[in-house]
């Protein structure tokens, strides 16, 4: 146990208007929904700020799974958010593809120069 007054390791700072309540729905299979519900300090509920919906995939490939993140644009509801997971999930992968190809494309047009 480290000294209230001592240096510290870390500088981890919360910001308490930025609180969510987190909550996850799963099909048991391999999709999640995560909403994130804004609240305040007392945990009550933050009228003045959106619920977030996020969605988790695991994906197969030949080299195991790939784990997909995204956020759900546009869902109010669990329903919504329900709906528009795999179009969201689909974006990802998309984005997710292009983003590999063009590091791949850097990485086979650098020059390798001796010594370096």
């Amino acid at each position: 146990m480290s000294d209230a007054n001592g240096p510290r390791m870390t500088n981890i700072k919360i910001n308490p208007d930025n609180l969510f309540r987190e909550e996850t729905f799963t099909d048991l299979t391999y999709v999640s929904i995560r909403r994130l519900t804004p609240v305040n300090m007392d945990g009550s509920v933050d009228e003045s700020r959106e619920t977030i919906f996020t969605g988790m995939a695991q994906l197969m490939s030949p080299n195991g799974p790939i784990p997909v993140q995204c956020l759900i644009e546009g869902a109010k509801t669990l329903s919504e958010a329900t709906e528009k997971l795999p179009d969201a999930i689909e974006k990802t992968v998309q984005a997710m593809i292009a983003e590999a190809e063009e590091m791949q494309r850097k990485e086979e047009s650098r020059i390798v120069m001796p010594g370096q």
